[in-house]
């Protein structure tokens, strides 16, 4: 299937959690926030989420520093 991360096209299996999905791509699941199809996501709910066909995320990265 596909779907829409911040604005690129990717493939993703069918079934697939958006934390199943992060582990995919090497993201750490807590330091993110993610946004479904215009809806944020709680990161309660990353593992309980699954992904569709034509889904469009959008993920902010915090990063720490000084």
């Amino acid at each position: 299937m596909k779907i829409i991360i911040n604005g690129k096209q990717e493939k993703a299996k069918e079934g697939i959690t958006i934390k199943e999905f992060f582990g995919n791509l090497g993201l750490d699941s807590t330091r993110v926030a993610v946004e479904l199809n215009k809806e944020i996501v709680r990161k309660s709910e990353y593992s309980e989420t699954i992904l569709k066909d034509g889904d469009t995320l959008e993920i902010v990265s915090f990063v720490g520093g000084g």
